[in-house]
């Protein structure tokens, strides 16, 4: 005769192991808040940067193009200038 195993929280619980499942769950939501602390402490760098004058649109660009490829940085201002040109502008 067969004996079946106990199940407790480190087994599987309806196929499912609930420890495991705990452990992500548990690193999800820590990374949740420090995303959240983190979002809080850029906006306040860009507060500080309007506070000291700069312009906080043209900041966020500027973030956003350094996260690109050179070569595609380069075809895009390529690109924005034929269609400058094209405009008359």
């Amino acid at each position: 005769m067969a004996v079946s195993p106990v199940e407790t929280d480190e087994t599987n619980t309806g196929g499912i192991a609930a420890d495991r499942l705990r452990s992500l769950v548990d690193r999800i939501e820590r990374l949740e808040e420090e995303r959240k602390a983190l979002g809080s402490d850029i906006k306040d760098i860009y507060a500080e940067a309007k506070s000291a004058g700069f312009d906080v649109k043209v900041l966020r660009q500027l973030i956003r193009i350094r996260k690109q490829e050179p070569a595609d940085v380069e075809e895009q201002e390529t690109m924005l200038d034929v269609y400058r040109r094209a405009l008359g502008m």
